[in-house]
């Protein structure tokens, strides 16, 4: 039986094979272990991918992808002047993994292939997956494994580390494009996911980018101009630079993971820039906090306490950072767990979960997912419900990502307190006190989205009207788009008067937040009333200033769009907008006691570090 594995991640993909009744073991290819996920269009349509993907990126970066999986939900990506669809790029990734696998086993085909997939993928996702895996040529049985799944089992497969039916693993999974946590149960038959969410604006990538900004801090001051042109490249020569510049960034992130300090190369005229580790995890750590607190947060949405955990396992390529086995230490009480090589642990696990396991089966099946049923053994699937999953913790927040899972009967879960006997009834009073603040607070969680919602996203359908505003002016798609700065200090309406729309017209929902680290100056967002009333407020904001403009595209949050920046005598205007949705922002600052205000490439570098929703 020849049983092929891959995790086709956002930045690496591993495949693990077992044949010829031997142990499963790595495919390398190119003389690696792990093959860069990125396809690069050549002009005559052919898609190469990986490390040579890589290298044909610096003859030409337009016509490279590093990151398809990270654009799932698009159809196509645009490479160079070619439209390719994102599933004909996935296939090229699975197709050069599928070619030496082939070659390994001497011309045949694998008699299995397993694919794993993050356990928040719904069908459509998984779709794009199977038709991909389809076109590459993968035939036979396809069977689909949630992640958490695989790494439950990779980590039950060290001796002495395998949870007992009724014990339950806590998976943290920081991988290059996105971070993922869930709470993986062990029963009778195999592991079930009690409970997972995510952050789609976390990952390797978003460490990457935070120390590009600090390195450009240290630098670009020297020659402002020349550092524009790496942020915003517009020849080939200056694409050159700026993706040699990102390797070298990466390869320093990597470095820090080791030593206490790296220098990062710098392109002329900068100098190189010496980065400690403490440099790193200070950059990091409010990111970093968010996904501990969200581990936290979704192991109480199991109806667990970490103390109950059979443990905490590591894995994705970015939890190498020290910092991340520190925090979630000092913040829960538990050492996590790193096994082998965290890039490798996913595939190598999709290998040891029992076929019967896997609840989700496609059986040469063309572009869509056949569900089986419920293996013997297992919980039903997932519920939508939200709400305290059983035996959880009392006013626990609603779970807001894909609900819980009924644990299986033997699964620990929390005792009820018991009463004392005496003062029952100021028991009973207390009791019915803490009901109401916990059913006000779960009706304002329910109607208002928090000031940590950042992470929720909207679809463009949902954001086509502004809906009914928190106390602090957002809608939740404005949330959406504001990010990190929501947290800061907000109030509804336009702020400063110069920005203020004409009085008596509806535009929309406007609210205003303080600049982050820009003294005088604010950020007004509006979720407007039709995209044409946002054209009209953003044209005449950025008319009103004059002065030459800079333009450029920009992404994150699950958005994008693009922004413009304009400078005159007095003040200055950077407007973002959203691509297919009635939303916008507006950076303004106004200048005062003899100040001049920031020029539109510098108002433009402080939006993309400071205001810009991370991706």
């Amino acid at each position: 039986m020849r049983i092929l594995s891959v995790d086709l991640g956002t930045s690496n993909t591993v495949a693990v094979l077992s044949a010829h009744g031997r142990p499963p073991r790595v495919v390398e290819v190119d003389g690696s272990a792990t093959m860069p996920s990125a396809v690069f269009a050549e002009e005559g349509g052919t898609l190469v991918v990986g490390r040579d993907a890589e290298r044909r990126a610096r003859l030409d970066p337009t016509r490279f992808e590093p990151n398809p999986k990270r654009r799932v939900d698009e159809q196509t990506l645009l490479l160079g002047q070619d439209v390719v669809p994102v599933n004909e790029a996935l296939a090229a990734v699975l197709r050069r993994v599928l070619d030496e696998t082939t070659r390994q086993l001497g011309g045949e085909l694998p008699d299995e292939v397993r694919l794993t997939h993050p356990a928040q993928w719904g069908p459509t996702r998984r779709n794009v997956l199977l038709s991909a895996a389809r076109l590459a040529g993968l035939t036979g049985p396809l069977l689909l494994v949630p992640e958490p799944v695989a790494a439950a089992a990779h980590f039950a497969s060290f001796p002495g580390r395998a949870p007992a039916p009724g014990q339950a693993l806590a998976v943290y999974d920081l991988g290059a494009g996105t971070f993922d946590v869930a709470v993986v149960g062990a029963t009778q038959n195999g592991f079930t996911v009690l409970a997972e969410d995510g952050l789609p604006d976390l990952g390797g990538l978003d460490v990457d980018q935070a120390l590009m900004v600090h390195v450009g801090r240290e630098v670009s001051h020297s020659d402002p101009q020349r550092w524009q042109r790496l942020l915003r490249p517009e020849s080939t020569a200056d694409r050159r630079t700026r993706r040699a510049l990102q390797e070298d960034v990466k390869a320093a992130k990597e470095a820090l993971s080791r030593l206490p300090q790296t220098e990062v190369p710098m392109p002329e005229p900068f100098s190189d820039v010496l980065v400690t580790r403490g440099e790193l995890e200070a950059l990091v750590r409010p990111a970093l906090l968010r996904s501990v607190e969200l581990l936290g947060r979704t192991v109480a949405a199991a109806g667990l306490s970490p103390d109950r955990l059979a443990g905490i396992y590591l894995v994705g390529g970015s939890s190498r950072l020290p910092l991340v086995g520190s925090m979630i230490a000092e913040k829960l009480g538990i050492v996590p767990t790193s096994l082998d090589q965290p890039e490798t642990a996913v595939a190598l696990g999709a290998h040891h979960v029992a076929r019967d396991g896997i609840s989700m089966r496609t059986q040469n099946v063309e572009g869509q997912v056949a569900a089986t049923g419920t293996p013997p053994g297992f919980p039903p699937p997932v519920a939508t419900v939200p709400g305290t999953p059983p035996g959880g913790y009392p006013g626990a927040a609603p779970y807001p990502r894909g609900g819980y899972q009924p644990a299986p009967s033997n699964f620990p879960s929390l005792p009820p307190a018991a009463p004392p006997k005496k003062d029952r009834k100021k028991l009973i009073a207390g009791i019915a006190a803490a009901v109401v603040v916990l059913l006000a607070a779960g009706a304002t969680y329910l109607l208002w989205p928090s000031s940590s919602s950042s992470a929720t996203t909207f679809s463009a359908a949902e954001c086509r009207q502004p809906g009914a505003a928190d106390p602090e002016g957002f809608t939740g798609c404005l949330r959406q788009l504001a990010g990190t700065v929501a947290d800061g200090q907000c109030a509804p309406g336009a702020g400063a008067g110069d920005i203020a729309p004409p009085k008596n017209e509806n535009i929309g929902v406007l609210t205003t937040c303080s600049a982050p680290a820009l003294a005088g100056a604010q950020v007004t967002y509006l979720h407007g009333v039709s995209a044409a009333k946002v054209k009209e407020y953003t044209d005449r904001l950025l008319g009103a200033v004059g002065g030459n403009q800079v333009r450029a595209a920009w992404k994150g949050n699950g958005l994008d769009g693009s922004y413009s920046a304009a400078s005159g005598l007095s003040s200055a205007v950077l407007v973002f907008t959203v691509a297919d949705r009635p939303l916008a922002g507006v950076i303004y600052q106004k200048a005062g006691n003899g100040q001049t205000p920031l020029s539109a490439g510098d108002l433009a570098t402080y939006f993309e570090q400071n205001v810009q929703p991370g991706e």
